[in-house]
């Protein structure tokens, strides 16, 4: 079902759109932008310039219009019946860069991939960032989300995070601030993450690049990377391991109209040909319900899902379970 409010939408912002310079696409197509490639449009898409052109985005849009904040779409699940109101999608040209900013230490965009400040951490010789090398998305999710991977997570390496919050004000936190525990952060939900300053130690060269070659082997070994995915569909559960548990209530492989567990790695969500955002989100659910009656586990998601089900086609909690 198409949605037809984007172009309303946007004239009801007045001739303050007039100021802005960035991009603002009525009715966008989510399935264009997850990794799942499903989902339903966004009401209105804006894509800033840069964080000046954010800001005063953000001080026009009345407060009563819903604000969505999306990545590169890695970890994302969108519902059939898109999201209301503005979907906000970092820009790379404005949000994307990744740069030195004094002895091991590096600056990088919301919007840079994590691979990339992984990378040039290696080519400077700045030790602690090769976990990035494994973690698919960017530096807004990990931020938000405490990303982490063989023992390190993005606490570990935070100096300051700036954002920008709802009203258009900037501000800038510390890593006390972000109040990080295991895949969260406690930082107000509003405050829309821009850049971030991080530090590593020196370290040699070659010893980095193989740290980085053992994680790419690795996910290429064990992971559907090439598969249309988001990653770990389930946090770990305290003291199991999600895809153990997955996989001993005999769902490896399970599948659901177009999505399945991956056979290759039981946590990895994949959609095998066209499967919708109802597909994903209840194939999920019945895995959660799966394990629950096996171990009496609550998985929770770490996939973000967002936007409003399609009537007749929501997604109910199964017995046991809720759908967080």
């Amino acid at each position: 079902m198409k949605q037809v409010n984007g172009e309303k939408l946007l004239a009801s912002l007045g001739e303050g759109v007039k100021e802005i310079r960035g991009r603002l696409t009525p009715d966008a197509p989510m399935d264009r932008v997850t990794w799942f490639q499903a989902g339903g449009l966004a009401e209105l898409m804006f894509q800033p310039h840069d964080v000046d052109d954010l800001a005063t985005f953000l001080k026009l849009l009345p407060e009563n219009v819903p604000l969505t904040v999306v990545g590169v779409g890695s970890n994302l699940l969108v519902r059939d019946g898109g999201i209301p109101g503005v979907v906000l999608r970092l820009s790379a040209k404005g949000f994307g860069q990744v740069e030195l900013v004094g002895e091991n230490r590096i600056r990088a965009g919301a919007i840079c991939p994590d691979k990339h400040v992984a990378a040039m951490a290696m080519d400077n010789g700045i030790g602690g960032f090769a976990f990035y090398y494994g973690i698919p998305g960017s530096i807004g999710g990990a931020l938000r989300m405490n990303a982490g991977a063989n023992g390190t997570e993005t606490k570990d390496r935070v100096v300051e995070v700036h954002a920008v919050d709802r009203q258009g004000n900037k501000h800038v936190l510390t890593n006390a601030d972000m109040g990080y525990s295991y895949r969260h952060s406690s930082a107000a939900s509003d405050l829309i993450f821009t850049h971030a300053v991080f530090e590593g130690y020196a370290d040699d060269r070659a010893k980095i690049r193989a740290e980085m070659d053992a994680v790419r082997q690795h996910r290429e070994t064990v992971q559907p990377v090439k598969e249309k995915t988001g990653g770990s569909t389930f946090k770990n559960p305290e003291g199991h391991s999600a895809w153990k548990v997955i996989d001993e209530a005999g769902c490896r492989g399970l599948m659901n109209g177009g999505a399945q567990m991956s056979a290759l790695h039981c946590n990895f969500m994949i959609n095998i040909g066209h499967a919708s955002g109802y597909d994903l989100e209840y194939l999920g659910e019945m895995v959660r319900q799966r394990v629950f009656e096996e171990h009496g586990i609550k998985l929770e998601w770490e996939i973000k899902r967002l936007g409003v089900f399609m009537p007749g086609r929501e997604v109910r909690p199964f017995q046991g379970v809720t759908t967080e």
